[in-house]
């Protein structure tokens, strides 16, 4: 029998995790032009478009902080700086 060692990615929907993260990403909505590079990066697939219009007529992108493990790789590919990691006040 074998033992994976490692997890599929985009898993994480079937166990809650977000609590095991110390920074959380913060979506500056306004900022957001919905270029979708974030959702590709993620590597758990929980960044979704909400359904609100931001001030630049785009739907803006949010992820689900359930699930989320705070990596950082959609702050570091956000070209328009949209997303910033800051310490998780749990």
């Amino acid at each position: 029998m074998k033992i994976p060692i490692t997890v599929k990615p985009k898993t994480t929907m079937n166990n809650k995790t977000g609590s095991w993260r110390t920074l959380k990403p913060k979506f500056l909505y306004d900022k957001c032009t919905a270029c979708g590079i974030c959702p590709r990066v993620c590597p758990e697939g929980i960044i979704k478009q909400i359904d609100k219009i931001n001030s630049l007529g785009k739907l803006p992108y949010d992820c689900d902080f359930n699930y989320c493990k705070g990596c950082s790789l959609c702050a570091e590919v956000c070209p328009f700086k949209a997303i910033v990691m800051e310490l998780d006040q749990k």
